[in-house]
């Protein structure tokens, strides 16, 4: 049964990306933020799926509100994450009634949009909702990233699930060249129901998201290798980026 994406793929999700290092990646943002001068209470987490990463801030003592365009994904959140204000948006347009110190995006989410416009016109929405000082972190995977996932272009596995049971995972990789994205086929099966989704991403290098920053509002920002914050290097596979709302903005 083929599913569109992030939607079957929800029930499964965290037990797949259990190993995901959420925390760390917390720790690297707030760290960075505290170093700026900045100590967030109010966050905003964009294709917050599941919540892993949006329960890493609440953790961190953050009032934290989640967004995704998968309801699915969001169900799953609301459920793992009780307490949290989940809502529903799309990265390019959504609009909330409120500001935010910080504004975060991260395992490469912002790849799934697949043209400069489209990323452009998200980092634009994520500057209109921080406060004067605020940060926008975020990292995306580089074109070398998008073109080279996985080694062997593939990974499978089993997981055991919340309550009992296990999903079985294979998920293979391809680069379209025409196209430049990279494409996931996502297959899983729980017992005997199966399901696939296709997945698409765009590689972004430096170079490109400079000008979509500065035409987004931002005059402020480093792009940086994790966990060191060192400049990136030219082969590096994803970088991270923190973005400033000028106080005069």
């Amino acid at each position: 049964m083929h599913s569109p994406p992030f939607s079957a793929l929800a029930a499964v999700y965290d037990a797949i990306m259990a190993d995901v290092e959420y925390d760390h990646w917390a720790d690297f943002v707030l760290s960075y933020a505290r170093d700026g001068g900045l100590t967030p209470g109010a966050a905003l987490d964009l294709a917050c799926g599941t919540g892993g990463f949006t329960r890493e801030l609440v953790a961190a003592g953050l009032d934290v509100t989640g967004l995704d365009f998968s309801e699915e994904m969001l169900r799953e959140a609301r459920v793992r994450t009780p307490g949290v204000t989940f809502v529903r948006g799309d990265l390019r347009t959504f609009t909330l009634e409120r500001a935010f110190d910080l504004v975060t995006c991260v395992f490469d989410s912002l790849n799934n949009l697949l043209t400069p416009e489209d990323l452009g016109a998200a980092l634009a929405r994520a500057h209109a909702h921080l406060r004067p000082g605020g940060l926008f972190a975020f990292d995306v995977n580089t074109r070398v990233g998008v073109r080279e996932l996985w080694e062997g272009d593939a990974i499978e596995g089993l997981a055991p699930l919340q309550g009992g049971g296990e999903v079985h995972y294979h998920w293979s990789h391809h680069f379209d060249p025409d196209a430049e994205v990279g494409v996931v086929q996502a297959f899983c099966r729980v017992g005997d129901q199966e399901f696939v989704e296709t997945h698409r991403e765009r590689g972004y290098d430096p170079a490109e998201l400079r000008p979509l920053l500065e035409g987004a509002g931002f005059t402020r920002f480093e792009i940086v290798e994790y966990p060191d914050y060192a400049d990136p290097a030219p082969d590096v596979p994803r970088v991270w980026v923190f973005a400033w709302r000028e106080a005069g903005q």
